[in-house]
């Protein structure tokens, strides 16, 4: 592998990383606003940035064998230790620590995804009625309101 190429690969991670955590933390805004269309406007570029990602991490990754080190993040660490190049080093450094906060983001919007899957399911189970309950013309699991069976219709007005 030659420094100019892992250089390279380096910085190309870093800028892809750092674009990926901008997407998180706008993903992470429309997760605490229920924002769904912008959502799913953010996944394919998510998905597409991530790829992208991983493409580099397998070339980096194949250099280093090529190089007789372990294709690996270990690999990585002993090659640029071996290097002794301080912007190798720095730009190594700074894709470890962006991807232990794309990380982080990643386990925070996880954890809101499920508070609002809970949240919806409370919400859902709620207009339902309870199986011990009368019939009361709530929704249904089809989410249809259910007929009132056996009782006077109630008239508004």
């Amino acid at each position: 592998m030659s420094t100019a190429s892992a250089h390279t690969t380096l910085q190309d991670e870093l800028k892809l990383i750092n674009c990926l955590i901008d997407l998180m933390k706008q993903e992470q805004q429309c997760l605490v606003a229920a924002d769904t269309d912008g959502l799913g406007t953010l996944t394919s570029r998510k998905t597409e940035l991530v790829e992208q990602l991983g493409t580099l991490a397998a070339q980096r990754h194949a250099s280093l064998q090529q190089d007789g080190c372990d294709g690996s993040e270990a690999g990585m660490q002993a090659w640029v230790k071996r290097l002794n190049n301080p912007a190798i080093q720095a730009n190594w450094q700074h894709v470890l620590e962006k991807m232990r906060a794309a990380k982080e983001l990643n386990r925070i919007n996880g954890m809101l995804i499920n508070k609002q899957m809970t949240h919806n399911q409370n919400l859902i189970q709620a207009m339902r009625t309870p199986s011990h309950a009368v019939d009361t013309g709530f929704y249904g699991p089809s989410g249809h309101a259910t007929p009132v069976s056996g009782k006077r219709p109630l008239v508004v007005g």
